[in-house]
């Protein structure tokens, strides 16, 4: 589970990254739509789309000549849990340095 996890946060570290995931939040997408808003070459965007499939992030199938790229949310879900868990141990010492 770490190991995931250094893997998704290292992931989602890079804004190019981060904007796609928001993209593809609202759905499917092809690489040249997903590509489109962003200022760099192509070989460099795919570096970005393998980093986050490599975190089992974003997910892709080719059809033809079109790639088509998915969200996979089992990471995301593992992150909220960690990051879940997280707030409410600092909830509680935030309360406990409150009582004294």
């Amino acid at each position: 589970m770490t190991q995931q996890l250094n893997t998704f946060f290292a992931a989602m570290a890079d804004p190019t990254r981060r904007a796609v995931i928001e993209r593809l939040a609202c759905g499917p997408a092809s690489v040249g739509d997903l590509h489109a808003p962003h200022d760099m070459a192509l070989p460099t965007f795919m570096r970005h789309l393998g980093v986050l499939e490599n975190a089992g992030i974003v997910r892709s199938l080719k059809k033809g000549r079109v790639r088509t790229c998915h969200l996979a949310y089992e990471p995301l879900i593992a992150a909220q849990g960690w990051l879940a868990w997280q707030r409410h141990l600092w909830e509680n010492r935030a309360d406990a340095d409150d009582a004294t």
